[in-house]
């Protein structure tokens, strides 16, 4: 008998269970695949998506969830939102013109240009509250739309000819203008919400057109239901889905929040006229009852209990409490099972995983098996008998050998977490009192320049590192080449200027992994890669225990950098939040704990490196922001614990010690009081496809301590000039003060290659000696 409950999926991994994707467009970017072989490695992969779907049961199966960059700029191609400066005539908005909105043009683009090979890519930001990066649309009172890509009816189609019936999913129309920017000299506080009449008329077109097609579902996106909204907003959403309902009359529409609660939000989209309304039941959970009470009799349920953003395995009991809540609230007809958002966030499979121990693996589920879980839930769900059924009893099981396995509880660590006392998160002295300390032993001139920390990963690095994994070269063998690898690297340094350098971690294959493999409390995976942004994958670790440093992490590399050198060099740190905010996250105790617990492995490090002469240590925090809860309201609790995590690891050095910490591609305005109590010495931020917009907030706030805007953007191909930064330095130096401004990239240099990092890093000193000259 079929079922009557079913089955849904939001969106899966786009990027191959071996990076197929990446691989595939970064060689496409060096010009040795053609257009066409890459189109055809990204069919075959959509193809293995749909159905590794349906073998697992799934019902409802997306599609238009595939992208070579992000949904967002997808979403921007296919309304035709594409900014002037890149010289698009209209008609299909084609893959180069997407890669060049999302990385900039490369001297090879310059003819595309008008011959301008300098035009800067569009702004990148984080999704939410992810690691997701997207490419932010760009809006002005005088833009207009038009159906401008055939993307979503193309792959509906491709779909279809292997017999698939998918869902069709598109970013909704309020959550597009409202995670885009207004750029727009004449009009800088213009609404976008005023461009909606303009947009819905193009979103009309796409659905009648996919409803022409075959479509019965298409699945809305409007994630901004997890954020505090205006009146306007909700105004907006109730407006967009009247008009899209009564005029594609035959298409189901599902509108999907995810990554948060309702709140002030449930009446607002309970009420919206469509079949079906997705709710995240996972970080949702707390208000379940009360939306199961008022939800509408007319409506299906979507209800997403498994979590779509972490790698921990579903517990059964739990979610069929929830979903027998669902069931009779709406009955079998009008329920959804599903996870609670897309996939793209979690691991492809654990099949390929051969490393992982079997005790740690009987707690995990990645994308392959979450969809199995969706699928068993269901069958649970119908079944009379549940508890017996081997699937919920093997279930259980995991559930009860990971709360009680002693490999998760540290009790020395836990003492001394338990021992950390107020004082402990705070430097000796002030920062004016420390500044002056610092200044004396450093002698830096104006605008110093440093760079982020991290050099070009070259393929001969990359191979190395393989070599050693693979037993192909000794531990010894190794190390030599990575301290050619480092002298290489600090006499470029010198070479062209640099003040404050940097070892160019060679030995690290990622910001947080590298320092995850050095602590206890952690494990790691071979294939367990999800997109960050575009080609940038990483691969996060996994936080399963107690965390704690058994021995000293970069003091060996740095210590053998500074005896190469006069100059300061500068002690690279990943900090507590980054970890933990990049890792997979243990969830059976509070976060914060854990933060803490990194905090100390962290200023363990800091204050060795101290003692082995490293003058400066930077502890990047770039995921500060992107941890702050999405409501306003919870901001206050998120901020403190976090700040303190950061203090606690950053407060034994001496005063003379100057601690850096570095930021990216976040709304700095949000959490700037935060920031200043982080009370680092010197932060580094991303400021330079902002044209230093970003530096508004450390001025209007005063920002007490020192500022390097960046001024090279480095998720670029293209090589910025002198003048350029010369441009931007000056913006900078008319409001902050010249002995509080560094001069430094926007972020690290492992994805760059040599020949695009040493001009640039010669122009960018040749600009910080035009301003001392200035």
């Amino acid at each position: 008998m079929a079922s009557t409950i079913r089955t849904h999926n939001l969106g899966y991994p786009r990027i191959g269970e071996k990076r197929e994707l990446k691989k595939s467009t970064e060689a496409f970017w060096r010009g040795t695949l053609t257009l066409e072989e890459l189109q055809t490695i990204a069919s075959e992969l959509r193809r293995k998506n749909w159905k590794t779907q349906q073998a697992a049961g799934i019902d409802l199966i997306p599609s238009n969830d595939f992208s070579f960059y992000d949904a967002m700029l997808d979403m921007s191609c296919l309304l035709g939102n594409v900014p002037a400066r890149f010289n698009w005539k209209g008609g299909v908005v084609g893959l180069e013109t997407l890669f060049l909105m999302a990385r900039g043009p490369s001297e090879a683009h310059a003819l595309e240009m008008n011959g301008n090979s300098q035009v800067t890519a569009s702004e990148m930001t984080k999704w939410f509250d992810t690691n997701y990066h997207y490419i932010v649309p760009e809006f002005d009172q005088n833009s207009t739309f038009k159906l401008s890509s055939n993307k979503p009816f193309d792959e509906f189609q491709e779909a279809l000819d292997i017999g698939i019936l998918t869902k069709p999913v598109l970013i909704g129309p309020v959550s597009f203008l409202s995670l885009g920017k207004v750029i727009d000299a004449e009009n800088p506080d213009f609404d976008q919400l005023a461009l909606l009449d303009r947009l819905l008329p193009v979103y009309t077109e796409i659905l009648q057109k996919l409803a022409d097609q075959g479509t019965k579902w298409v699945q809305m996106d409007e994630p901004i239901f997890a954020l505090d909204l205006s009146q306007a907003q909700k105004a907006a959403l109730k407006r967009s889905y009247d008009t899209l309902s009564q005029a594609v009359p035959s298409l189901k529409i599902m509108v999907a929040q995810y990554f948060g609660e309702l709140r002030d939000n449930k009446d607002a989209f309970l009420s919206l006229p469509v079949d079906c309304l997705h709710i995240d039941a996972e970080r949702g959970a707390a208000e379940l009852d009360e939306i199961l009470g008022a939800f509408p009799s007319d409506k299906t349920l979507s209800l997403g209990v498994v979590n779509g953003r972490n790698i921990w395995k579903n517990d059964f009991a739990k979610s069929l409490d929830k979903l027998r809540a669902a069931h009779t609230a709406v009955g079998s007809e009008c329920l959804i099972v599903s996870p609670s958002c897309s996939l793209l966030h979690s691991p492809i499979t654990l099949r390929n995983e051969k490393k992982l121990d079997d005790e740690l693996k009987t707690w995990l589920a990645f994308a392959e098996e979450k969809l199995e879980e969706v699928n068993t839930l269901r069958d649970l769900l119908e079944s009379q008998d549940a508890a017996s059924d081997s699937r919920y009893t093997d279930n259980q099981q995991a559930m009860e050998s990971r709360s009680n396995s002693k490999r998760i509880h540290h009790t020395a660590v836990k003492e001394r977490l338990a021992g950390v006392k107020p004082g402990d998160m705070d430097r000796k002295s002030p920062f004016d009192q420390r500044c002056q300390a610092q200044r004396e032993r450093l002698k830096l001139p104006l605008f110093p320049t440093t760079t982020i920390g991290s050099f070009p990963q070259t393929k001969a690095v990359r191979s190395n590192r393989a070599k050693l994994k693979r037993g192909l070269i000794t531990e010894a063998e190794y190390e030599t080449f990575v301290e050619q690898q480092i002298e290489e690297t600090i006499r470029f340094q010198e070479k062209v200027g640099i003040d404050v350098l940097v070892h160019g971690e060679f030995e690290r294959n990622d910001m947080v992994e590298y320092f995850g493999e050095e602590l206890e409390g952690f494990a790691f995976t071979e294939y367990a890669w999800v997109q960050s942004y575009g080609s940038r994958y990483v691969k996060p670790p996994i936080i399963y225990g107690d965390v704690f440093r058994p021995n000293p992490m970069t003091v060996r590399w740095s210590k053998y950098a500074q005896s190469l050198t006069d100059k300061p060099m500068k002690g690279m740190l990943t900090g507590p939040i980054t970890i933990l905010q990049w890792s997979f996250v243990r969830d059976d105790q509070p976060r914060r704990d854990t933060a803490n617990q990194i905090a100390l492995a962290i200023r363990d490090e800091a204050t060795d490196l101290e003692e082995a002469g490293i003058a400066a240590v930077q502890i990047d925090e770039p995921a500060l922001r992107e941890g702050l809860p999405l409501r306003k309201a919870d901001w206050e609790d998120y901020c403190e614990w976090a700040v303190n995590a950061f203090r606690l690891c950053a407060s034994g050095v001496r005063d003379d010690t100057q601690i850096h910490t570095h930021m990216c591609y976040c709304e700095f305005n949000d959490i700037i009081e935060s920031i200043a109590r982080l009370d680092a010495d010197v932060i580094s931020i991303e400021t330079s496809r902002s044209k230093m917009e970003l530096l508004d907030a450390f001025v209007d706030f005063q920002y007490p301590n020192e500022i390097g805007p960046g001024v090279y953007d480095i998720h670029s191909p293209r090589i910025p000039t002198e003048e350029e930064m010369v441009e931007l330095l000056k913006k900078a130096r008319e409001v902050l003060p010249a002995e509080r401004i560094w001069v430094n990239p926007d972020c690290g240099l492992k994805t760059r290659q040599w020949d695009e990092v040493k001009p640039a890093l010669f122009h960018m000193t040749r600009a910080a000696q035009a301003m001392r000259e200035n």
